[in-house]
């Protein structure tokens, strides 16, 4: 979304007015979001040992999302609107495989011990020969701690061989589906609506961002005719933007990625998308204490990437907020 009188677009209007907050979001969005990085966003770019990144495929609309590892300092902000992320080509990636210059990229850092981060969207500058990705900041805003489950990240000395990337079906695989029903933490890239100019300057913005719970939030709640699987996702009280929530009100399509954290593997899906609110068909909130809203994902393939990060993670801390919930839930 573009930065204007209102840094709200439609989608995200709409959900504000539902739960009657719009007025007061309006004021809070013109405060929040930014046309440059402050000075303690670009000190925690700088120090990430990971960068998610979130965009689109050209000519299916198809958000992806995705993980990229290095040592500290492999992103780096020159200046307040700038970024370059020191990413080698990879074919398999479903992120950096689709990027163009003049693509709209998704920025999400997040520093796992800490539980900081920062969201910055824009769009592809330029590519370098050896490798790499410069980006052109558009918006800026922070993001509190809330759900994050905290890990420390520690080096691994050697890789090892690359493995293919293993493309999976609607229905997905073993492998995968424990990988879901285990995990705790989940990344959405979406979209805002397309604009009537041909070619990838037509998206208005990408955005990734995170969702946390305890370990198994993310239902497989059934598969339907022809295999494919159903998820459902809670949405918990949030800071009311509905960045996420609000794209896919335009534009109904999402890029998950969930990681394995013991062996650094990452799992990508597509999928389309549901808002489900209280009442609603199917609408069952029982599983998750707190939550306001739930998003239910039809996923239409995936792509698994073994290994692929240079990070081995310890165990979660819990975040706070999870036993605060089933407290306040229980009294």
């Amino acid at each position: 979304m573009d930065i204007d009188d209102d840094a709200f677009h439609a989608g995200e209007q709409a959900l504000q007015a539902r739960i009657g907050v719009r007025e007061r979001m309006a004021e809070v969005g013109r405060i929040v979001f930014r046309d440059h990085m402050p000075d303690q966003h670009r000190e925690l770019f700088d120090k990430l040992p990971t960068l998610l990144l979130g965009a689109l495929d050209p000519a299916s609309g198809q958000p992806w999302a995705t993980m990229l590892g290095g040592p500290p300092g492999f992103v780096h902000t020159p200046d307040a609107r700038s970024m370059h992320v020191a990413a080698a080509p990879d074919a398999e990636d479903p992120v950096l495989s689709r990027l163009a210059i003049g693509a709209a990229v998704g920025v999400l850092g997040l520093e796992p011990h800490t539980r900081r981060r920062n969201r910055m969207n824009g769009r592809l500058r330029g590519r370098l020969a050896a490798g790499g990705l410069d980006i052109e900041l558009q918006q800026s805003f922070g993001n509190c701690p809330k759900y994050i489950q905290a890990r420390r990240p520690e080096p691994i000395d050697h890789q090892g061989p690359r493995t293919a990337a293993q493309v999976l079906g609607p229905g997905l695989d073993a492998a995968a589906r424990a990988l879901i029903a285990a995990s705790d933490s989940v990344f959405i890239a979406s979209a805002a609506a397309p604009r009537a100019a041909a070619g990838p300057a037509r998206w208005q913005g990408v955005d990734v961002s995170h969702r946390g719970g305890e370990p198994g939030f993310v239902r497989i709640v059934e598969e339907e005719k022809g295999g494919a699987l159903q998820l459902l996702l809670p949405d918990y009280p949030g800071n009311q933007f509905f960045n996420t929530l609000g794209n896919l009100q335009l534009h109904p399509r999402a890029g998950l990625l969930f990681v394995d954290y013991q062996q650094g593997g990452l799992l990508h899906l597509s999928a389309s998308t549901e808002l489900l609110w209280p009442g609603d068909p199917g609408a069952d909130f029982g599983p998750w204490p707190g939550a306001l809203r739930l998003l239910r994902l039809r996923v239409s393939g995936g792509l698994w990437r073994a290994g692929v990060l240079p990070w081995r993670w310890s165990a979660a801390q819990p975040a706070p907020q999870f036993e605060a919930m089933r407290r306040a839930n229980s009294g």
